[in-house]
């Protein structure tokens, strides 16, 4: 990482895995007791206008008119969409296998930070584009053979391709952006739009105050919502974007195997298949050529020797 030590970034990277991996049993928990977009327009909310209130001293950085499409349209793709589809979309299948499904993006990442932003495209990636396919289809095996809705496996792939355009966008607009505002308003305007369309299509009477409920609610808006996406955010704005989404590879092993253990989720043959092949995926596609990270070394030592034979 560009402006961050290496055990800083290993710190953000661990706390950013762990979170992120266990928030999906813990949602998949709270949704028995609330409606899904009420649930994700709550937590969203309620963790945006906490970011505000805290960092209103810096209200400066905030720069309205020069940056509010850059609030909505991360708003759109980073919140309204993802929190929207994959809430909804975790109702209609095991929350492991969803986020298997979902944490494509990544590939999707480097495929579009190659188009969008020129970062590298090598043969490795292209190979690693399709093993990622082919370990989508795999996953996606046991919901076509009826075990799982096939609604769900569409609303993850949708999930993916909308939170990797907006982990894109936001690294192409991160020189004139304050990341912390960024995260605040994304999640506030994201928030309202889920709480509104919940509103109309849901019925508040249908939460039920519980424990449970309570957990994954403060859960969601502390840490899965407010300190996640701040520590996310300045992994992407401190390197490559298609870098900084291959860590996350290991959050659908994390929560496929708390979903095992704490929901008692099936761990099928085509789960694991289609785990490994994307784990495979993402690491050829964020793999650096060995000529690449050879060459300036060379290139150092030939200039070394010139100038030692020059003395």
């Amino acid at each position: 990482m560009k402006n961050l030590s290496r055990s800083k970034t290993i710190s953000l990277v661990t706390f950013l895995v762990i979170v992120w991996g266990i928030s999906w049993p813990i949602y998949k928990i709270a949704l028995e007791y609330t409606p899904p977009l009420l649930f994700a327009g709550l937590r969203t909310l309620i963790g945006g206008i906490l970011l505000i209130v805290g960092y209103w001293s810096k209200r400066k950085e905030i720069r309205w008119k020069e940056n509010w499409p850059v609030y909505l349209t991360s708003s759109l793709f980073n919140v309204a969409l993802f929190y929207g589809l994959q809430t909804v979309g975790m109702m209609h299948m095991p929350s492991g296998l969803f986020s298997v499904i979902v944490y494509l993006q990544p590939v999707l990442v480097g495929i579009l930070a190659w188009l969008w932003l020129g970062e590298l495209m090598t043969g490795l990636k292209v190979t690693g584009l399709i093993i990622g396919v082919l370990g989508v289809a795999a996953v996606s095996a046991g919901g076509l053979s009826g075990h799982i809705a096939v609604l769900g496996i569409v609303l993850a792939l949708i999930t993916a391709f909308s939170w990797a355009i907006g982990t894109v966008y936001v690294k192409k607009v991160s020189s004139r952006i304050d990341s912390i505002w960024l995260v605040a308003f994304q999640c506030t305007i994201g928030g309202i739009a889920l709480t509104s369309v919940g509103s109309i299509t849901e019925k508040w009477s249908d939460i039920v105050w519980n424990g449970h409920y309570l957990f994954g609610l403060v859960f969601g808006i502390v840490v899965g919502i407010s300190a996640s996406w701040v520590v996310y955010f300045t992994l992407v704005n401190a390197g490559d974007a298609s870098q900084v989404a291959s860590y996350t590879f290991l959050v659908p092993v994390i929560s496929v195997i708390s979903g095992v253990l704490f929901l008692n989720e099936a761990f099928s043959s085509y789960l694991l298949v289609g785990l490994v092949l994307i784990g495979i995926s993402i690491y050829l596609v964020n793999r650096k050529p060995k000529s690449s990270l050879s060459r300036p070394r060379k290139d150092n030592l030939a200039t070394e020797d010139r100038r030692r034979y020059s003395l």
